[in-house]
C-alpha cells in the first residue's frame, strides 16, 4: 500500500469521524459515499459497495466511543432512550448486517440511498421548543422508540451505517428529543448498534481490514475533537449541518443510481 493511499483513507476517516462527534451520528452518511468516490480520483482501485459498507461498520464503532466519552459528563446522555432504542437496533442490525451478504451491490446501494432521503425530509420538518425542554424533563413513547430504532436496525445492518443519520431526525422530530440530547444519546445508541452491524460483516467476510485499521486511528483521534466542538455549537446550526450534509448525500446517491 502506498503513501497516496494511506494520507487519503486517513482523511477520510478524519472528516467523518469529526462530523460524527460534532453532530451525533456514525459518520458513514458522509464517509460511504466518500470512500465511493474519492479513491479512485487519485488514481487509486475503487472499493466495492460491499467493501465500503464493510469497513464502515467497523469505524462507526470506533468513532462513536470517542464521542459518547466526550459526552459522558453534563447530563447528556439519557440511558433510558439509549436502553430501549439500543437494545432494538442491535437486534435490527446484526439481522441486516449479516443478511447483507446475500444482497447485491445495486440493493445496498438502493436502501442507504431510501434511508438518506428519508432522512433528509425529516431534517427539513420543524423542531419548535424541544431545546426549551430541561434535561431532567424529558418523556418520549418508550415502545415507539424501540419499535423504529429496530427498523433502522434493519436498514442500517444492511448498509454499514449504524443508522445514526435517520436515528437523530427520528429522535428530534418524533420522539421531540432536545438536540444536545440527541446528538450524545445517538452516539451511544450508535455504539450499540455497530456491534451488530460490525459482528455481521466480519462473520461473512466483508471487511477490508487494512484501510479499516486507518480509519479507526483517524475516527479515536477526529470523533473527540468533534464531540466537544458540538457542545459549543448553536443547536439550530448543527441542526441545519446535519439537514445540509444528509440531503446532499441522499442526492448524489440517487444520481447514482437512476
Amino acid at each position: 500500500m502506498d503513501i497516496t493511499f494511506i494520507i487519503v483513507i486517513f482523511f477520510i476517516g478524519f472528516i467523518g469521524s469529526y462530523i460524527s462527534g460534532m453532530l451525533g451520528i456514525g459518520g458513514s452518511i458522509i464517509k460511504y459515499p466518500m470512500l465511493l468516490y474519492i479513491p479512485p480520483l487519485f488514481g487509486l482501485a475503487a472499493f466495492s459497495a460491499h467493501e465500503v459498507s464493510g469497513i464502515s461498520a467497523v469505524q462507526v464503532f470506533f468513532a462513536t466511543i470517542g464521542g459518547v466519552w466526550a459526552y459522558r459528563k453534563g447530563g447528556y446522555l439519557n440511558k433510558t432512550l439509549i436502553g430501549y432504542m439500543g437494545v432494538s437496533i442491535l437486534i435490527g442490525s446484526f439481522i441486516g448486517g449479516y443478511g447483507s451478504k446475500m444482497m447485491s451491490e445495486g440493493g445496498i446501494n438502493l436502501i442507504y440511498g431510501i434511508l438518506a432521503l428519508i432522512a433528509a425530509v425529516m431534517m427539513f420538518v420543524p423542531k419548535k421548543g424541544i431545546d426549551d425542554i430541561p434535561f431532567d424533563q424529558v418523556k418520549f413513547n418508550k415502545w415507539l422508540a424501540a419499535l423504529l430504532a429496530l427498523i433502522v436496525g434493519l436498514g442500517a445492518g444492511i448498509v454499514g451505517a449504524a443508522g445514526a443519520f435517520l436515528l437523530v431526525p427520528i429522535m428530534l422530530v418524533v420522539l421531540k428529543i432536545p438536540t444536545r440530547m440527541t446528538i450524545a444519546s445517538s452516539l451511544a445508541i450508535t455504539f450499540i448498534s455497530s456491534i451488530g452491524a460490525t459482528v455481521g460483516k466480519v462473520t461473512t467476510g466483508q471487511v477490508d481490514y487494512f484501510p479499516a485499521f486507518i480509519m479507526i486511528i483517524a475516527s479515536l483521534i477526529a470523533s473527540p475533537l468533534g464531540a466537544m466542538a458540538g457542545k459549543k455549537v448553536n443547536t439550530k446550526i448543527l441542526q441545519v449541518i446535519l439537514a445540509i450534509l444528509i440531503f446532499a448525500t441522499a442526492l448524489k446517491i440517487w444520481a447514482d443510481i437512476l
